[in-house]
């Protein structure tokens, strides 16, 4: 099931607070950066957020689970009404993720 554009959204909007938020379509579903880097998944109107221990103590429940067949375990987080909770799960989660690698120019 592909995901609603007003959930994307949606989602993109709740998550404002913690900095810059964008989605990129992957294979029918959503990848969210926070200021460039990968912090979660939009799949099936359902978002995922990457496993990381600082976000494990911010979370008010601890649900894993693949956000589709064949995939590691991520936070599926249900409460995605609580604007506030969500910039804090964020912002504890950004830090402990690997930056993005910066792509070298190749010299012409």
């Amino acid at each position: 099931m592909a995901c609603n554009p007003d959930f994307i959204q949606y989602i993109i909007d709740q998550c404002s607070g913690a900095g810059e938020i964008a989605v990129k379509k992957m294979m029918g579903d959503y990848c969210a950066y926070c200021n460039g880097v990968l912090f979660g998944l939009i799949c099936d109107n359902n978002f995922y957020v990457k496993v990381t221990e600082p976000g494990r103590s911010v979370l008010k429940d601890v649900i894993l689970r693949p956000p589709y067949n064949g995939a590691k375990d991520y936070f599926y987080i249900s409460d995605v009404d609580d604007r506030d909770y969500l910039t804090t799960l964020i912002k504890a989660t950004i830090p402990a993720l690997p930056k993005p690698k910066v792509k070298k120019n190749p010299i012409k």
